[in-house]
């Protein structure tokens, strides 16, 4: 989801709108002017109805926003990195860079929102209460806000794992169970059958009439669905991998190239002749950085003869790198976090090999297919 487009940045975390976030923003605005509001304040000018829908709307997605907030500072408290949160279609998501190690920590990430979406609608419900007749626009927010939010807290408390109720759920199985591996895969099956229920709910809507309401929970329980399959398929792979490093996996047959070395020389007489897309590059026997194909692609190819190879590679000290001994399942995350797909294994400031996801995923495949855990 990092791909959003940044609007600023909270307690240090990067804040991202996905472009699918003005999907979900422009229906609920359609909604609350065109549905909600003209039924329950038939008085009210156009003019008047779609301002205080436009309002609504943000108060509602800046709601979404202290919720996932919320589980980005209590991450940060127990000293979990929080790169992002993007808003999107079918909210929000704080991008935490990884599992909390203990079960107490994943119980107060997890919580932490939807009590902030509850907390959120005690207030708004009070204020609806508490504020005078004649402020009847400012009610209307406050009731209906109310309502969203107090809805939006118990809804995230479903175990339906990856969210934040089966995250709970998880926490407290491996509170019982000291196993993170058996908490994941129990949390993971009760997720999936959440989101199969979502999805004939949706259905079965949709057959009484109400299309947009059973696409709309369909789609949510797919969702769910899918990320808790996804969870469990995370499981998987990181059983296989355990217990592995990165020697067993990594390529020995790393070709390298001299820095002063033209682009040109380096595409023809190294890139197409072995169809590698990855050199090491060193001087004297040391690393000086990484080259691959999508740094050549960069250039114009009229810029290849006048280029030299240490222009356009990623010198040693931007590289994300292991060590030939590090847990293969760290690996893993060091290329999926950072989005790349190559590390450069690293020892005494030379370089032993290559570790790619190609590698990798190879690995998985044949463990997999050898019916080996």
């Amino acid at each position: 989801m990092e791909n959003g487009i940044p609007v600023g940045r909270i307690f240090g975390i990067s804040i991202r709108i996905h472009l699918s976030w003005f999907i979900i923003f422009g229906l609920v605005t359609w909604a609350l002017a065109y549905n909600y509001f003209p039924l329950t304040y038939p008085g009210w000018s156009t003019g008047l109805t779609i301002g205080i829908s436009l309002v609504t709307s943000l108060l509602f997605f800046l709601s979404v926003l202290i919720h996932e907030i919320s589980h980005s500072l209590v991450a940060k408290k127990y000293g979990i990195p929080v790169s992002s949160i993007t808003l999107f279609i079918l909210g929000g998501i704080a991008e935490i860079a990884e599992e909390p190690k203990e079960p107490k920590v994943e119980f107060l990430v997890a919580i932490a929102g939807p009590l902030s979406s509850i907390i959120i609608g005690i207030i708004f419900g009070a204020l609806w209460l508490t504020l005078p007749i004649g402020a009847e626009a400012v009610i209307a927010v406050s009731f209906w806000l109310a309502w969203i939010n107090l809805m939006l807290g118990v809804f995230n408390l479903l175990p339906g794992f990856p969210m934040d109720g089966g995250r709970v759920l998880r926490s407290l199985i491996w509170w019982k169970t000291d196993d993170l591996d058996r908490s994941t895969r129990i949390a993971s099956n009760i997720g999936q059958g959440v989101g199969m229920l979502f999805i004939l709910g949706g259905i079965f809507l949709i057959f009484y009439g109400l299309l947009l309401n059973g696409v709309w929970i369909s789609i949510i329980g797919w969702f769910i669905r899918s990320a808790a399959a996804s969870s469990y398929r995370q499981l998987t792979v990181r059983q296989l991998m355990k217990g592995h490093t990165v020697k067993e996996v990594m390529s020995l047959d790393c070709s390298m190239v001299e820095p002063d070395m033209s682009v040109k020389k380096l595409v023809n007489d190294h890139i197409l002749p072995s169809g590698k897309r990855c050199f090491g590059v060193t001087l004297e026997g040391q690393i000086k950085g990484l080259v691959v194909l999508a740094d050549v692609k960069k250039l114009e190819r009229s810029e290849w003869e006048g280029t030299r190879v240490e222009q356009i590679m990623t010198p040693l000290d931007q590289l994300k790198a292991v060590g030939p001994e590090e847990e293969l399942g760290e690996a893993f995350k060091l290329l999926t976090k950072n989005n790349i797909n190559q590390l450069p294994v690293i020892m005494d400031g030379r370089l032993e090999g290559i570790l790619a996801r190609d590698n990798l995923l190879n690995f998985i495949s044949l463990k997999e297919g050898l019916g080996l855990n």
